[in-house]
């Protein structure tokens, strides 16, 4: 009896490990799969704040609450079961759709960049809301929903990307993977984007401060120097998720190109990468980076370009016409 409970206990330690280790495996790969997401997790923290411009203070954080739960229903509802389902039945499709959702980046990034250079008003629709009794509140429920949708774009690249870095494993590590991914980047963005928006409350809070110690000086400098600090630091986190949109969608597609044979554009980008990081070898892995990013990027800017008079000439008419023959059926 004694013996057989000693065998039964080797049995649970040695599952306990096996379960240990598998845990510390999918931690690993959820940490290099989230990893390799940063640029778009860039880009959804810094796209993000625009949609609780305009609103009263006390609004901001249920605003941002509102369109986190969004992203985390697209994520875990819609996005992880497609991505698994995809995984085991078309896993052939993966990079095909990885090189569709990058292109839309570099669309979506160039266009941010010919907006700014000739602004042609693409998107002043959005600011065309009705008014009328119940507004404010007509206006939230739409800037959600166009966040929610703006996201579940950016969440399907994010998943994508975290799908095609997860090496061959079990249904379960992977589901396991995409999940701690998924949870953890919503809550490091939207936690980031809750922090951002209410800094400038802090600091106004702070910049109230009356009383006459160092330490209440202090606080008054501080709290100027966040409310004066924060229009800049809002202005930085556009241009950054928009260089982020860029290079992420150009890296995205030299990447698939080469897995299909065409290994030329991601050859020469390694070698001038490596050519020019040797000319600075005490900051080399940087250099490196921002070569590899810089080239990425110029091929995502030069792909948007091209995409833009397709999308403006050819497919916004085509939706255009199609909702008008829908409005006309109803």
């Amino acid at each position: 009896m004694s013996i057989g409970l000693i065998a039964l206990l080797d049995d649970v330690a040695a599952l306990a490990k096996t379960a240990a280790a598998s845990l510390d495996d999918i931690a690993g790969q959820a940490s290099k799969a989230g990893a390799k997401a940063a640029g778009v997790v860039i880009d959804d923290a810094a796209v993000t704040p625009r949609y609780v411009v305009g609103f009263a203070a006390d609004r901001e954080l249920p605003i941002v609450g509102r369109i986190a739960v969004g992203s985390l229903r697209n994520k875990l509802l819609i996005l992880l079961p497609g991505a698994l389902a995809l995984s085991a039945l078309a896993p052939w499709a993966i990079t095909p759709l990885l090189m569709l959702g990058g292109a839309y980046l570099c669309y979506e990034g160039t266009e941010k960049v010919y907006e700014a250079l000739v602004p042609h008003q693409a998107h002043a629709h959005e600011d065309q809301l009705g008014a009328g009794p119940g507004a404010d509140r007509t206006l939230e429920d739409r800037r959600v929903a166009s966040a929610i949708k703006t996201d579940f774009i950016l969440s399907a690249e994010i998943m994508a990307i975290t799908l095609a870095a997860i090496p061959e494993g079990s249904f379960w590590t992977r589901a396991a993977v995409l999940a701690i991914v998924a949870v953890g980047i919503t809550a490091a963005v939207y936690g980031t984007v809750a922090l951002i928006v209410k800094a400038d409350d802090a600091g106004l809070a702070l910049a109230g401060n009356a009383s006459p110690s160092p330490l209440g000086r202090l606080s008054r400098g501080v709290g100027r120097a966040v409310v004066k600090g924060m229009p800049g630091l809002l202005k930085l986190l556009a241009v950054v998720g928009t260089a982020a949109m860029i290079w992420v969608g150009g890296g995205i597609l030299i990447h698939g190109l080469e897995g299909y044979g065409l290994s030329g554009p991601a050859h020469a980008i390694h070698g001038a990468a490596t050519y020019v990081a040797a000319l600075f070898p005490a900051a080399g892995g940087l250099v490196e980076w921002l070569v590899t990013a810089t080239a990425s990027g110029l091929v995502g800017l030069v792909v948007g370009g091209l995409l833009i008079p397709i999308t403006g000439f050819v497919l916004v008419p085509a939706w255009q016409s199609l909702a008008r023959s829908r409005h006309r059926a109803a």
